[in-house]
C-alpha cells in the first residue's frame, strides 16, 4: 500500500504541476487568441448593430403604416356611414324639385289642399333635412364656383356687376353631410 499511496501522490503532484503550466500558458494563449479574436468579435457586434438599428427601422416604418391604415380606414368607414344613403337622397331630390314647383304655382291661392300640400312638402323637407342634406345657398348675382355648381350656359350679363357670375338657377344643388351629391345647374354672365 506504501508503494500505492506514493505512486497516486506523485500522479497527483505531476498533474498539480501540469495545471499549473497549463495556467500560466493560458493566459498568453488566450491573449494571442483574444488579439485575433478582437476583431471578428468587433465586426460581429457592428453588424448586430446595424441589424438591429435596421430592424429598428423596419419597426417604426411598418408601426406608422399601420398607424395610417388604421386612420384611413376609419376615416373611410366615418364616411360611408355619413354617406351611406347617398343613392336614396339623390333618388328623391327631383320629388323635392316637383314639390317647389307645386309650391310656385299654389302662391296665392288659399285653400285646404294647399295647407295639406305645405304639410307634407315640410315634413319631407324636414325628414331631408335630419338626414344631413341641405340646400346650396345660391342666388343671382353670386359667385360662380366650379366646385359647388354646373354652368349649363351663358348669357350677355344684362348688368355689367354681372359678368363671371351667376345670372340665374336652373336647378338647387344639394349637399349631403358636407358633399356635393347634386351640383347646382347655373346660368353665367358674359
Amino acid at each position: 500500500m506504501d508503494n500505492t499511496q506514493q505512486t497516486d501522490q506523485e500522479i497527483q503532484k505531476e498533474s498539480a504541476e501540469t495545471k499549473v503550466e497549463n495556467s500560466e500558458n493560458t493566459p498568453d494563449s488566450f491573449e494571442t487568441l483574444n488579439g485575433s479574436d478582437d476583431s471578428k468579435i468587433q465586426a460581429e457586434l457592428k453588424q448586430f448593430q446595424y441589424d438591429l438599428s435596421d430592424a429598428k427601422d423596419k419597426y417604426l416604418r411598418l408601426y406608422s403604416e399601420f398607424e395610417n391604415f388604421r386612420r384611413r380606414t376609419a376615416k373611410e368607414k366615418l364616411e360611408l356611414i355619413q354617406t351611406a344613403s347617398e343613392k336614396l337622397v339623390v333618388s328623391l331630390l327631383p320629388i323635392l324639385d316637383d314639390f317647389e314647383r307645386a309650391e310656385k304655382a299654389f302662391q296665392g291661392t288659399e285653400s285646404k289642399e294647399l295647407e295639406g300640400f305645405l304639410l307634407i312638402y315640410n315634413k319631407y323637407k324636414k325628414v331631408l333635412d335630419q338626414a344631413g342634406v341641405k340646400p346650396m345657398d345660391l342666388k343671382a348675382g353670386s359667385d360662380f364656383n366650379a366646385d359647388l355648381q354646373e354652368a349649363i350656359t351663358q348669357i350677355p350679363a344684362p348688368d355689367e356687376k354681372l359678368k363671371g357670375k351667376v345670372v340665374d338657377v336652373v336647378e338647387k344643388g344639394y349637399l349631403l353631410n358636407e358633399k356635393v351629391i347634386r351640383f347646382a345647374k347655373v346660368v353665367i354672365g358674359s
